[in-house]
């Protein structure tokens, strides 16, 4: 499991996945999460502006499973 930092006490699942290298900005993000399964701590999340916290785990098809650490 790969994690992601963030400097802040969240961060949105748009900014994630492009800080994740899952998309290369942040107007792909929409089509992106309209294509592709989410799931965020195992649930299904498809909102770009569902907020990321501090031990999040976040699984995203064909691109990785990801952990959110503030640090």
């Amino acid at each position: 499991m790969k994690t992601v930092n963030i400097h802040t006490d969240y961060i949105t699942l748009g900014q994630f996945l492009k800080l994740a290298d899952c998309i290369s900005s942040g107007g792909q993000a929409k089509f992106f999460l309209q294509e592709t399964n989410i799931l965020v701590n195992g649930e299904p999340e498809n909102r770009r502006g569902k907020k990321l916290v501090h031990d999040d785990k976040v699984s995203v098809e064909g691109c990785g499973e990801f952990q959110v650490v503030r640090g």
